[in-house]
């Protein structure tokens, strides 16, 4: 037990210091194509990453969470086979791949001048051909990474995505110098490169993979179908949740407009937003969001091994010690918030944003960290109809308040969603796990304190009384 918490830390730190580069070099990567390319540079490549990450949802099928998920599960049973489970995912993320693949090369010109709005963008269309490439290598690239994380190598899955990101980077930068280009093939050409790398480095290191204690060799508890069926629940969940996601963004600089803002300026607001205050607010959850894949596949461990216990000290050390550090995260942003808003470019109201949304940090965080606990027990449904909740919540007060009370009304849906949406996850995991108030680390050792000096009292009376 003493290994594995150690473990669990370990990679936590190494996850969270990869996690903290990369969002680092992001914004530095987008500071270099905003002054080489233009500023609607940047705009194009946001588009063409939405609709890519809508494709590649349903391409991949959430690959990673599945195959982190459901290889865990196997490794915890008797005459389990992970590699068979691994061999599943790929062959259905191959399937959807290939489905997808062929929908958008077919429908590419309609997809074009519907989703981008433009008819005349042959660069568009050249990148949605050649999107296929990108979706088949990322799908079972992303295969490889659930089974390493799974496989507790998560510093591995992370290595995967550092090296995808530096081969992306290079192409892009080396692309956009030579001034030959457009925005759209940039972007498909370091993508399928980034992918392919990654893919051909999990292939190298799963193939030297000998005699690990997850290369079992057993027949194997689920067949393809079985498979399917329960990964099914968890790719509708997070097409679920993107749909929503996007339909709560693409609603926010109407509803601003409604309120009196010019086009430009719900535009502009809403990219402050997007662009500053959220960054902003999620930065200090790298080490929620970097524990938070460890967590999926240790719960789901023990979920297959019955280990009661061992949930239930998960669950109370996650929960205690994801308040604590978003309790300290909040305040900071809230005192500090003004300057953070400065720094980041996004002047005074940034900052008062960033301040006006802090309080709810705690909320925000605990999400992180009781998703992953929920989604390792497999309690997909639960998940799927909370988040339903949670964005009908935010999404009717966007629609209700933002025409009255223009970005207060966005503010509001936040807190309303939120406390709302991680008080009935919080509720649903106490209960299913049986996590008692005992269970949590500190508040158990002030009510041993608390015993303790009641008992002294108590003693010190008793021998006061017979003294006299």
């Amino acid at each position: 037990m003493f290994k594995i918490k150690n473990k669990i830390i370990k990679d936590t730190i190494m996850l969270a210091i990869m996690q903290i580069f990369l969002d680092f070099s992001a914004i530095f990567l987008n500071s270099f194509i905003t002054r080489s390319l233009g500023a609607s540079a940047v705009g194009i490549f946001s588009l063409m990453g939405s609709f890519l990450g809508l494709a590649g949802i349903l391409a991949s099928g959430n690959a990673f969470l599945c195959t982190s998920r459901l290889v865990a599960e196997e490794s915890g049973r008797i005459n389990g086979n992970p590699h068979r489970v691994l061999f599943h995912g790929i062959k259905m993320c191959t399937f959807l791949s290939v489905t997808t693949s062929f929908l958008v090369v077919f429908f590419s010109e309609n997809l074009a001048v519907r989703f981008f709005g433009t008819e005349s963008a042959e660069s568009v269309i050249f990148a949605m051909r050649l999107m296929p490439v990108a979706l088949i290598s990322g799908s079972i690239s992303a295969c490889f990474k659930g089974y390493f994380n799974a496989c507790r190598k998560a510093t591995v899955s992370a290595i995967g995505d550092i090296l995808e990101f530096s081969v992306k980077s290079v192409i892009i930068i080396s692309m956009s110098l030579s001034g030959r280009f457009s925005a759209c093939q940039i972007m498909i050409v370091s993508i399928i490169s980034g992918n392919i790398t990654s893919l051909l480095y999990m292939l190298f290191l799963f193939a030297r993979e000998k005699n690990t204690v997850f290369s079992h060799h057993g027949a194997g508890t689920i067949n393809f179908r079985q498979y399917v069926k329960l990964a099914f629940p968890i790719m509708f969940g997070g097409l679920l949740t993107s749909a929503l996601s996007s339909t709560n963004d693409a609603l926010v600089p109407i509803c601003l407009k409604q309120s009196g803002d010019s086009q430009e300026q719900a535009f502009a607001l809403f990219g402050v937003f997007e662009a500053i205050v959220i960054p902003a607010i999620f930065f200090p959850s790298v080490i929620p969001c970097s524990l938070s894949g460890i967590v999926v596949t240790e719960t789901a461990r023990a979920s297959a091994k019955k280990n009661q216990e061992r949930i239930k000290s998960i669950t109370a050390k996650l929960i205690q010690y994801t308040l604590i550090y978003a309790t300290f995260s909040g305040a900071f942003l809230y005192v500090f918030g003004d300057r953070v808003g400065e720094m980041l470019g996004g002047g005074d109201i940034a900052g008062q944003m960033i301040s006006a949304i802090a309080p709810v940090v705690p909320f925000i965080y605990l999400e992180i960290v009781l998703e992953a606990i929920i989604k390792g027990l497999g309690l997909q449904g639960f998940s799927s109809l909370n988040y339903l909740a949670e964005y009908v919540i935010r999404i009717s007060a966007v629609l209700i308040l933002v025409p009255r009370m223009d970005f207060t009304g966005i503010i509001i849906s936040y807190y309303a969603s939120n406390i709302f949406g991680n008080t009935a996850r919080l509720i649903k995991v106490i209960r299913y796990t049986k996590t008692g108030f005992r269970d949590f680390p500190m508040f158990s050792w002030i009510c041993k304190k608390k015993i303790v000096h009641i008992n002294q009292k108590i003693l010190l009376k008793a021998v006061q009384n017979r003294e006299n």
